[in-house]
This record gives C-alpha cells, structure tokens and sequence, in this order.
C-alpha cells in the first residue's frame, strides 16, 4: 500500500479506534461529531482496504474479531504518537497530561525528591504525579511503574540507568555520646560501642569499611535498631549510639554540629552507597510526559549539594 493510500486511511483508523472505545457506534459518533452512518461507512471502508473483518455486528451488539483487536492496538500505538507530536510544541509543553507513575526510597524521596516533585506538578498541572514510596525492589512492568530511583552501584540491567548523583554515606554520633563513650579511631573499636543499624536483614550489622588497602567488616550491636533512616537519625541525637545515614539525611545536623562525622577517613561500604539512578523500561516511543520529568529532575540535580560530604563541613 502507497503512502498517499496510508494517509487516506488515517481518519478511518482513528474512527475504528473510537468505535471500539466508545462500545457502540453512535457513542462513537457523538464523540467524533459525525453520524452514526457515517462512521460505519469508515469502518467498512477500512474493512474493505485491509480485507479483513474487523467488528461482526448484529442487531443487538458488536464483537471485535481477533484481527480488530490486532488492529486496534496499533491504530491506538498510531493516535498516541501523534499526540506525542503535537505535544512536543513548545506551545503544548504545558498542556501535556497523563499519569506519570515513579517509586523511590523512602528517605531519599522524602529529604531530596521532595521539593522537586512538587516542583514539577506545579510547572505541569495537567500530569497526575502517582509516587510509591518503597525502599524495596521494584519491577517497572510487575508494579506498573515509569521511573524507579535507585540508590546503588549495580543498577538494573535490563532497564535504562540515568545518573543523576552520588549517594555518600557517613558515620556519625553525638558529641555528647563521643565524650562519654570514646571517639573510635578504627572500625574494630566500633564494637565497644552502641551502634544504630537497619536490621531488615541478618547481615545489616555488619559494617563493611575499606581505607587504603586494608578492608574490615565489622558486627556491631546496639540497643536501638530500625528500618527507617529518619527514626535512625532521631536516635543517633538522641545520644543513642553510632548511626550510618545518608548524607543527605544526617548533612544539616553535621553542618550545625549536632551530630559528628566518626571514621572519616574511612570509606563505608554499605548496599545504598553509590549512585542515584533514574531507570526505566527502554522506549523508542517515551510519551512526552515522561520525557519532560527526566529532564526536569536532571536540571535539578545540577544544582543540588546535599548528595555529598565533602561540603558538610
């Protein structure tokens, strides 16, 4: 079939399309604005050039056939890049809608992803921003999701990574605590001390540090112990013991001096040290509301400082 054919085709397509979304076909005509005869005679008309039977009608009710359903799917792949098309206008950038699906860590989104997400949704008020907060794995087919943010140095294979920062961690403790228990000077010594660790799993007391050459793994133990970043920091001030945060959680307290960096010169080698990924299914079709959220949250990690010790202090 010649293109100019194609062409003259299109609007048919888009009626099928219509008919089988709307159920009926004079829903579908009011919905396009045409007649009910008018919109049948689409129908056949594209019937007859792809010489196949794409609904079988009856008095009573209309079934789509195997080959419409077939059909169907890619007259609606068709409808939605071109929407994609017109979106990409810079006049449309801020009409563009949809549902926009991500998932990230629950600190993380919390402390960093915040502000931008709300960011966004003003900038776009026609995208729905559905956000799961989730500190375990996530399958973007299985969970229905668009963008996942990932905390780690072994990102998803099968999916699209985008660096957008280096997540740091560090050790730290009160002050007070240091003074009544002891600054250590060496992992090792960590186990004279109350240590406040994530306890999801049996391995999470065990600290994994590396200076140099030399590399030690540590079991700490202490009296506080959670799955939550912040109550961990709330711990940690509370003179509770030696805590691992994220820098971004634990940075504004350092900054002040509430909480002070331990074994600084030692890089800790934990599951979430690494780096702060954006991943998604590989798409040569990106709807465009995705498109412009990748780049919105890219310009905005340019400028973020809180990833990092190395300006703490």
């Amino acid at each position: 079939m010649d293109k100019n054919k194609i062409i003259q085709l299109l609007p048919d397509i888009a009626a099928f399309v219509t008919i089988v979304e709307s159920k009926t076909f004079s829903s579908a005509a009011k919905n396009l604005g045409v007649t009910p005869s008018g919109i049948s005679r689409q129908l056949s008309r594209l019937e007859k050039e792809l010489n196949v039977q794409l609904i079988k009608r009856s008095t009573r009710n209309q079934t789509i056939t195997a080959a419409g359903l077939e059909v169907y799917q890619y007259g609606k792949n068709i409808l939605h890049n071109a929407q994609e098309v017109i979106n990409l206008s810079g006049q449309q950038a801020q009409h563009v809608d949809g549902q926009l699906t991500i998932s990230a860590p629950k600190a993380f989104c919390r402390q960093v992803l915040q502000p931008m997400l709300l960011a966004f949704v003003d900038k776009y008020p026609k995208i729905k921003l559905k956000i799961q907060v989730t500190d375990k794995p996530i399958d973007p087919i299985y969970h229905d999701v668009d963008i996942v943010f990932t905390l780690t140095n072994n990102p998803q294979n099968n999916l699209v990574a985008k660096k957008l920062a280096t997540n740091q961690m560090v050790l730290c403790a009160t002050p007070h605590y240091l003074s009544a228990k002891g600054t250590p000077t060496h992992p090792q010594q960590l186990l004279s001390h109350d240590c406040i660790y994530l306890g999801e799993t049996i391995t999470d007391n065990q600290w994994r540090f590396k200076s140099n050459n030399e590399q030690v793994t540590v079991t700490v133990n202490g009296r506080y112990v959670a799955n939550h970043t912040e109550m961990r920091l709330e711990a940690a001030l509370q003179n509770l013991g030696i805590a691992v945060l994220p820098v971004f959680v634990a940075k504004k307290s350092l900054q002040s001096g509430v909480l002070t960096s331990v074994l600084s010169d030692w890089n800790i080698l934990d599951n979430y040290q690494g780096e702060v990924f954006m991943q998604y299914l590989p798409n040569l079709n990106m709807p465009y509301r995705q498109r412009i959220f990748l780049d919105f949250i890219s310009e905005q990690f340019i400028h973020l400082s809180c990833m990092t010790i190395d300006t703490v202090n």
